[in-house]
């Protein structure tokens, strides 16, 4: 749960970015199928944290391959490309950012040795898709994040977003009722400054909810699903231990 509540979040403050923006709503399906996009997304982010090293290097060798064609203008005429040092870095900062502040935010709270443990973790994973040198500190994460805020921006598509986000159904209908408060949620995750400036300051979490996220994401954390990734992760390491 916290990984889909992190994942909007972190989508919000990468359509925040004009270049990005285009790159993602005209190069994707996203604008057409947002499940679909959303789906591969998550499907990346569990199988490059999760799978196979074999498996997650092939796979992230593909994703690199299709961004490199991934190239235009914004609508001021800014020029872009999905390679671009600083774009690659920008994504995975706000993706990092998202799934763990989330998890610290709903889950458990972390302190900053452990947000540094995780970015290091992931450290490998964010030069495979080619960042230099992605953040490996909760400091310079923040740093870059409010580094990067003044040139962010609302618009149509990140409103776009969060609508679809609320009203389509990218949850199992049990699920789908609980969507606008997971929406809140992300929004609530985004830094104070960057909500103002996106005009999203009123779309957070309301009175009492906090609490009931926080609830509902124990409850999704009892449940054991035997085929997800993290399980699957959490045999093979097993396995590994019992054959050495």
């Amino acid at each position: 749960m916290t990984v889909y509540i992190g994942g909007i979040a972190a989508v919000i403050l990468e359509l925040a970015e004009p270049r990005v923006r285009h790159g993602v709503w005209d190069h994707s399906v996203f604008p057409t199928d947002p499940l679909l996009r959303l789906r591969r997304t998550g499907l990346a982010a569990m199988v490059t944290f999760y799978g196979a090293q074999s498996v997650a290097r092939k796979m992230i060798a593909g994703v690199n391959q299709k961004h490199a064609a991934v190239r235009g203008q914004t609508d001021r005429g800014v020029p872009y490309q999905a390679l671009d040092q600083d774009l690659l870095t920008w994504v995975q900062t706000t993706a990092a950012f998202g799934f763990v502040r989330a998890f610290d935010a709903y889950a458990r709270p972390l302190n900053a040795d452990q947000w540094g443990d995780v970015l290091r973790e992931s450290q490998p994973i964010a030069e495979a898709y080619g960042v230099q040198q992605p953040p490996v500190t909760k400091t310079a994460m923040m740093s870059l994040l409010s580094a990067w805020e003044p040139q962010l921006e609302t618009s149509d598509t990140l409103m776009t977003f969060l609508r679809m986000m609320r009203e389509q159904p990218t949850l199992p209908p049990p699920g789908q009722a609980l969507q606008p408060l997971f929406v809140r949620s992300a929004v609530s995750l985004i830094p104070e400054a960057t909500r103002q400036r996106l005009g999203l300051a009123s779309q957070g979490l309301r009175a009492g909810e906090t609490a009931l996220v926080k609830l509902l994401v124990r409850g999704s954390r009892l449940i054991s699903l035997r085929n997800h990734p993290a399980s699957l992760a959490r045999q093979r390491t097993h396995k590994k231990t019992a054959e050495a």
